[in-house]
């Protein structure tokens, strides 16, 4: 049994071990160490590719946003802040804080100014999903963070560090926030910054874990008491760095499962047959969730309504509360669902079987899920629906399809910004047959 155990061992610590391969303890940290301050050629590299990426958001160019990451240095500040924490040097990590403020405003600046004055002003899907973080960002900076880090200290260099760039995606959030300040938009600002930050936090922990678990040598100094003070100072950072990220994790995390739980709920208890779902927008609180449903057809009954409720528990949906809005009183909003019963309760009617069918295959279920993205561009919105209906000419035999958008704002927007969501959904949509009602 013996034997089984260290052969098992043997084994594993072949397979497994970073101690293989390993390059000298100095020459990582001296290589780290120079990729840390941005000046002369760092500093230009670092605008340039700011500009790059921020041209590659706005045309929605996936490869002009990632040959800009490729060229982006700013992995060096955040992977010496975690060096400089896991070898108790105080200077790099002050070093490192200095110029990783320093990156970050004049990325910021950078893109802003491009926005600024480019002609282009539509916010494209990558900008958009640069607004706010997953669980999937988080599980991302992680693991790229762990596998830069293990790149760096190796004698022979791989391609993980430029693939670490790009996985980790620093710059995006950084020209998001950018487009947020050109434009106004607070809530891009807020969302991209709290999306880099996830990002720079979680790069470095993975770094200070692998320094830690190399035993990497600390800074020892001959001053015992200065030795000790600047322990502490690493202590305090440690943990100031450490408790957000695991406070951001947790909220991240807690989102994805209650969105996740959500979904399973409408989609297994809502699928009824003469009643459509038209919106659903979870809102996620710390003083409970929310399930917010708009329908579309038959009316649910008090009696179904209270059942639903019932069955939250049974999706771990104990603290959500679900809103459900149908007929013309939804939301009290008369004039609006006039209009949607005028014009879409056609494509539920039962005068036959074969009208039912072709209501349902009046309904496009290929359109794509615009809560987040609408969600992100206008944060007065309270409910829209999009469907493609059928036209039909009562002089002819003519039949169209157009796609209607509904659109429920909880205050008046202004005409400028109407034609704007106008063209914004054609270009999304790929529809030039698009006509928009909208609600206050």
């Amino acid at each position: 049994m013996n034997e089984i155990y260290l052969a098992v061992r043997r084994f594993l610590h072949y397979r497994f071990s970073l101690h293989e391969d390993n390059a000298e303890e100095s020459d990582t940290v001296e290589s780290i160490r120079k990729n840390v301050e941005f000046k002369g050629a760092n500093l230009w590299t670092l605008i340039f590719a700011i500009f790059i990426a921020s041209i590659g958001l706005n045309v929605n160019s996936t490869a002009v946003i990632i040959g800009a990451m490729l060229i982006s240095p700013l992995m060096g500040p955040i992977m010496g802040l975690g060096l400089g924490i896991g070898i108790n040097d105080i200077e790099l990590v002050k070093k490192a804080v200095r110029n990783l403020a320093i990156a970050t405003v004049i990325s910021i600046i950078t893109s802003t100014l491009y926005f600024w004055i480019t002609p282009l002003h539509e916010a494209s899907s990558e900008l958009l999903a640069r607004t706010s973080p997953s669980i999937w960002d988080v599980f991302i900076a992680g693991f790229g963070g762990l596998a830069g880090i293990i790149a760096a200290t190796r004698k022979k260099k791989s391609n993980a560090i430029p693939g670490v760039a790009i996985a980790t995606a620093l710059m995006p959030p950084l020209c998001t926030a950018g487009y947020g300040l050109a434009s106004g938009n607070i809530y891009f600002f807020i969302g991209a910054i709290y999306l880099y930050f996830i990002n720079s936090i979680f790069i470095c922990v993975a770094t200070y874990l692998i320094v830690r678990y190399l035993k990497f040598h600390k800074t020892e100094f001959e001053d015992k008491v200065y030795q000790k003070r600047v322990r502490r100072y690493i202590l305090i950072i440690v943990l100031v760095t450490a408790a957000p990220s695991v406070y951001l994790a947790y909220r991240i995390v807690d989102r994805g499962i209650f969105e996740n739980n959500a979904r399973a709920f409408i989609d297994k208890e809502l699928s009824y047959t003469n009643t459509q779902v038209i919106t659903r927008n979870y809102k996620y609180s710390r003083k409970g969730n929310e399930i917010d449903l708009l329908l579309l057809g038959k009316e649910l009954t008090a009696l179904q309504i209270d059942s639903l409720k019932k069955k939250l528990p049974s999706y771990n949906l104990n603290r959500t509360k679900l809103s459900i809005r149908q007929g013309l009183n939804a939301k009290n909003e008369l004039d609006f669902s006039q209009i949607k019963a005028s014009i879409l309760e056609a494509v539920y009617r039962k005068d036959s079987t074969s009208n039912k069918e072709n209501a349902y295959q009046a309904i496009d279920m290929s359109i794509p899920d615009l809560n987040n993205e609408l969600r992100s561009l206008y944060p007065s919105l309270s409910s829209y629906s999009i469907n493609h209906v059928e036209v039909k000419h009562l002089d002819t035999t003519k039949r169209d399809t157009v796609t209607l958008a509904l659109m429920n704002f909880r205050s008046k927007i202004s005409a400028g910004e109407q034609n704007r969501l106008q063209r914004w959904l054609k270009t999304r949509l790929g529809s030039d047959s698009l006509k928009v009602l909208m609600d206050k």
